[in-house]
């Protein structure tokens, strides 16, 4: 099991270190999730029935790959511990590979650039799982505290949605700066400015990552695995709270990528190339990728609320209440108006929105670090890497099929992704629908499952003193 209990309080550097580890991921993953459909849609070339089979295909590739890459991960024994050293070596991997999924070949046939893109979208979900799977598991091992893995989870989201933020505040201006170095005239819509802009992102992912792996370490020490994978999977699947947990987190990152996926698309036919959003006498333009970074501060605004909550009325409460506040919200925005006082009013609904995204997002981690605890309590075994990688997997699952819903019913309800298309009024409807109705929907979900969550802090504060308990008499 485990040995050599905790000598020592984790480091605020160790903690910043930490997150500097997701604010590398995020980056990536929210490019994907904003702007990776309307780039196969727009700029690759492939039709929308096209680019929702690519998406929805290379997800369940990722089905097989998270728990794989955790049993890989639980078995790994160096001397820079278990999941840590994949930081090191998958670093340089995952940022070529990003580049190579944002490039368009030239000049190829329509069937040889489908296929470059499902070649290069599974290398990257491959690659993404090797790297954040360990990285993910990294907070069962970084302390032995419950309360302290909150604490690590919310630096880990603070960093992340400052990476988000970043990424998704300067993705388009960044094209049009390669534009501008290149003396075209393309708006963002030029396949080698998403190239170069990436290339940009993915060498500061690189290096944040490697930040990462020297700045932390693995405080709790766990002997090398005695036990066969057939019996740690066992074990996973009689978990109940895993199970109750993962099909919450599912329909919550459903929630998240719904949002992500449809909103290129509101602002492109909703909203309009020209929207300002006016204060006094100065105007600023009114875009997707403004919208959601200044979400992204809300986000970040919302993670450092976390611990504090969860500490008062507990981790299950603080999720459900915070759901049933993402359902109001959500509708809301339906009825906005496209006015420019609807456009503050949608900003608002966005930053409330992201606030409380922000409060869930370190409860995801913290909870599956407290099943990861159970687990070893209940059945006497050690698989926090296969453990988290289901949350990583139900991260991709939510991402792919909230991204491959949302092009799926653009397809069947005749939206045209030709530029300055006129869009139908069933067309239009449905863009509105997908940034607030469905949401609401699938939020109530995520939140129904929750209500069946067992692991309450009382329940915790228990498993935790009997672990303690047992890791001394192994020690």
């Amino acid at each position: 099991m485990t040995s050599n209990n905790v000598q020592a309080k984790a480091t605020l550097s160790e903690k910043v270190g930490y997150g500097l580890g997701d604010m590398s991921s995020s980056m990536f993953w929210k490019v994907f999730t904003a702007y990776l459909p309307f780039f196969y849609s727009t700029i690759f070339g492939l039709s929308l029935v096209d680019a929702t089979f690519l998406m929805l295909v290379t997800r369940i590739w990722d089905a097989v790959s998270d728990p794989m890459m955790g049993i890989i991960a639980d078995r790994t024994s160096t001397r820079w511990g278990r999941y840590r050293p994949y930081l090191l070596w998958i670093a340089i991997p995952f940022a070529v590979v990003g580049v190579l999924l944002f490039t368009t070949p030239e000049g190829w046939s329509y069937e040889s650039k489908r296929i470059w893109a499902y070649v290069t979208y599974i290398l990257m979900m491959t690659v993404y799982t090797a790297i954040n799977v360990p990285y993910g598991a990294m907070l069962g091992v970084v302390t032995d505290d419950s309360d302290e893995k909150t604490v690590f989870s919310s630096f880990r989201m603070f960093f992340a949605y400052g990476g988000s933020f970043m990424v998704l505040a300067g993705w388009e201006p960044l094209c049009k700066f390669f534009n501008n170095m290149r003396g075209i005239d393309a708006g963002v819509n030029d396949p080698s400015s998403w190239q170069y802009s990436m290339m940009v992102i993915a060498a500061c992912c690189a290096v944040l990552f490697f930040l990462t792996f020297l700045m932390t370490r693995e405080r709790v020490k766990i002997m090398p695995k005695k036990t066969s994978v057939l019996s740690d999977l066992g074990s996973l699947f009689r978990n109940a709270p895993w199970w109750i947990l993962l099909g919450g987190v599912l329909f919550f990152n459903f929630f998240n990528a719904v949002r992500y996926t449809a909103g290129p698309f509101f602002f492109a036919s909703v909203i309009g190339n020209g929207a300002h959003l006016s204060i006094f006498s100065a105007e600023f333009l009114f875009y997707a990728g403004i919208f959601f970074a200044v979400g992204e501060i809300a986000n970040m605004a919302g993670v450092a609320m976390t611990p504090s909550i969860t500490r008062r009325i507990g981790k299950k409460t603080t999720f459900m209440g915070s759901l049933v506040l993402l359902m109001v919200f959500s509708v809301l925005f339906f009825f906005v108006p496209c006015t420019s006082g609807g456009y503050w009013v949608m900003m608002l609904l966005q930053v409330l929105i992201s606030v409380i995204t922000g409060i869930v997002s370190p409860l995801v981690w913290s909870m599956y670090a407290d099943i990861a605890d159970y687990a070893e309590l209940k059945f006497k075994t050690v698989s926090t890497g296969l453990i988290f990688s289901s949350s990583s997997m139900a991260q991709k699952f939510g991402g792919a099929i909230g991204g491959s819903a949302v092009t799926a019913i653009l397809a069947a309800v005749g939206y045209s992704t030709v530029a300055d298309a006129v869009q139908t009024e069933s067309a239009l409807l449905w863009v509105k629908a997908l940034m607030s109705f469905v949401p609401a929907a699938v939020a109530a979900v995520s939140m129904l499952f929750l209500f069946f969550y067992p692991l309450t802090s009382g329940r915790m504060k228990d498993i935790q003193n009997e672990l303690q308990w047992r890791r001394s008499m192994d020690s």
